[in-house]
């Protein structure tokens, strides 16, 4: 690590190099805090969760039972080893619960006072946290997969939804009405995302393996078209202006808003400049075995000897002094 520092401080090397390097190595040390549970409500699979931005202490889950739960993260026993409690849950019981699995919960991004919920049962529902009901209703006459507000938006109420159909729809809390519809997908909208850098910009991925960036201010919308192999490849070929070779079924912007991050069902993840659409090129990897891998290089690579007929192993620069300091770095 002081290696790393060094070379960087005195310019001799690329403080990307350093930033990869630590990367990885956070990525490889990862795994499950064995000291924090979190306490089981849910009857069947957990398909959303969301954590509040305000205090970063309440987080919401929903299920494919269509139950919500809302959990309290803080270690209130003060104890190393504790189970995150739920506060409370809109179960089936609930008057106002939904029919089918919810896809996406999302806190109110300015404070803990409201909710909103979608589901396969083609609503999508404004919550009050405190008295548990619901607040407004919007129905869609497709299946809802998603939905999001922008962290940002302070000229805007306005709710991005996904659906079965071709079409971004944009709700309004204010009015409680659809105000507008995006259209330039040709199937369903499987993710939606708003830009946390930019209140009017919105990402949006669909089944027909395109994602799309939109300026909801223009009467065109549409403003990029990701392209896969950033423009290289002839428009008469079939995977031209696309993100991926398949759906894509899930995409976030990076905190800063300067670069997106999409996964599709080719078991792949993208990372986007967001700004004009390019794709940097780094790649991930995952597989039906729920890992996801990226891509880093081999620990040792192989040096040949003097004779040319032998081969030596020698730690690979891109991990040389990475992790601790030798002697000689002081």
């Amino acid at each position: 690590m002081l290696g790393f520092l060094s070379a960087r401080q005195a310019g001799l090397d690329d403080p990307l190099r350093f930033r990869r390097a630590e990367s990885t190595r956070r990525v490889l040390a990862l795994e499950l805090n064995k000291d924090r549970d979190v306490e089981r409500i849910h009857g069947s699979g957990v398909n959303t969760l969301d954590i509040e931005p305000v205090e970063g202490r309440y987080m919401l889950s929903g299920g494919s039972d269509g139950v919500i739960v809302l959990y309290d993260l803080e270690n209130s026993s003060r104890q190393p080893c504790y189970t995150c409690k739920a506060v409370c849950s809109v179960g089936r019981n609930h008057p106002d619960v939904h029919k089918y699995s919810v896809e996406t919960v999302q806190w109110y991004p300015h404070d803990t006072g409201m909710f909103t919920s979608s589901s396969f049962d083609k609503t999508l529902k404004v919550w009050d946290t405190n008295t548990l009901q619901t607040a407004d209703v919007f129905n869609f006459e497709e299946t809802v997969y998603s939905h999001h507000m922008s962290p940002v938006a302070t000229k805007h109420c306005l709710v991005a939804v996904g659906t079965r159909g071709p079409k971004v729809q944009l709700c309004d809390l204010k009015s409680g009405s659809c105000s507008h519809i995006l259209q330039g997908h040709r199937q369903e909208i499987l993710a939606v995302s708003w830009s946390p850098r930019y209140e009017y910009i919105l990402a949006t991925a669909s089944a027909d393996s395109r994602v799309k960036l939109w300026d909801v201010r223009r009467a065109s919308g549409c403003l990029i078209t990701l392209d896969q192999h950033n423009g290289k490849k002839s428009q008469a070929v079939e995977s031209a202006n696309t993100a991926h070779n398949g759906k894509v079924n899930g995409l976030c912007f990076t905190s800063d808003g300067l670069h997106l991050l999409t996964v599709g069902t080719d078991d792949r993840m993208r990372l986007w400049n967001s700004s004009n659409g390019e794709n940097t090129l780094e790649l991930y990897s995952g597989s039906r075995d729920c890992n996801i891998l990226a891509w880093v290089p081999s620990l040792y690579e192989a040096v040949p000897e003097d004779d040319e007929t032998t081969t030596k192993s020698q730690l690979n620069p891109a991990f040389e002094d990475a992790w601790s300091s030798s002697d000689e770095d002081g």
